[in-house]
């Protein structure tokens, strides 16, 4: 299921009329006179002499992080294993609810804690990267972009032998989406509040939907329907990622988020990425979950 602070996100940049340039029409919040800085959080030192590091990760969220046999899995929590391994401490993870936007999930886990009995977690993983977010949001370090993700569409490879479908298609033939995500609004706003569009609780569901033939085709986020189509290997179902007209922000990148009053730890972080990436450490995880792995801009 995306989470809803994603989605709220990419809704943001992604539909015609949300995008915008790099700190177009910000001001910058008023900054407090004679008052001393409220230290949240561990700094990076006390997490290498306690060592332990804590990564806030969103539940329920297959394939990048969710309960498995009671333990975390998935690869957001490859990558926080990954990231600990680089700094010498061991990991922990916090499953966390999403919220309404990106926003609340950074300031309940990141740099402030919730109103009551919150705190924050070291790192937040799977926060996508944009501009307007660093104009927008001074109190976190956006860094450690480590991948790239897409909306997609899946497919039965029976019902398409000549030619890969596009969003056209869904004007004539029915397509499984998960309610109320960038691929419904997109699709209903392409082509209309039509029947054919079939709405689940989540893109896992939605695949499973077209597994059972109840569809001809799934729309959403790669991963999230590269996953499904592991799930149901003898059914014949590929993904592919074909050009969408009129949305803006097709694409994204997958960064972590990190208290900007610890920007030390944040550059330990982006560098043990950067090495990660290089020596392919980070495509073999994605490789391990039967994932596309697409590098990021960084």
């Amino acid at each position: 299921m995306m989470c809803r602070a994603l989605l709220a996100f990419l809704v943001s940049v992604a539909l015609p009329g949300g995008a915008f340039a790099r700190c177009e029409g910000y001001e910058p919040q008023p900054k407090p006179q004679n008052t001393f800085g409220q230290d949240v959080g561990r700094d990076f030192d006390r997490i290498i002499e306690e060592g332990w590091i804590e990564f806030a990760v969103y539940e329920d969220y297959a394939p990048w992080s969710y309960e498995e046999k009671g333990k975390p899995a998935g690869v957001d929590i490859e990558i926080g294993r990954l990231i600990a391994k680089a700094l010498g401490v061991e990991p922990k993870f916090r499953l966390v609810a999403s919220g309404e936007n990106l926003e609340a999930d950074l300031l309940n886990y990141v740099w402030k804690g919730a109103a009551v009995g919150g705190r924050v977690s070291d790192v937040m993983l799977h926060v996508p990267y944009d501009s307007a977010l660093v104009c927008r949001i001074e109190q976190v370090t956006f860094t450690g972009q480590y991948a790239t993700e897409k909306v997609a569409i899946a497919y039965r490879v029976a019902d398409y032998e000549d030619q890969a479908p596009t969003p056209p298609f869904f004007r004539f033939d029915p397509v499984a989406v998960e309610n109320d995500s960038i691929a419904d609004f997109y699709l209903t706003s392409l082509i209309g509040p039509v029947d054919k569009i079939h709405r689940y609780r989540s893109t896992a569901a939605a695949m499973d939907g077209l597994a059972k033939h109840e569809t001809k085709a799934a729309m959403g986020p790669r991963a999230e329907l590269e996953a499904g189509a592991s799930r149901h290997p003898d059914d014949g179902l590929k993904v592919h990622s074909p050009t969408l007209v009129g949305l803006g922000r097709g694409k994204w990148t997958l960064g972590v988020g990190v208290n900007s009053q610890h920007k030390d730890l944040g550059y330990a972080i982006d560098e043990a990425i950067e090495k990660a990436i290089t020596d392919g450490e980070i495509a073999r995880i994605f490789e391990g979950h039967d994932l596309t792995f697409t590098p990021p801009q960084r």
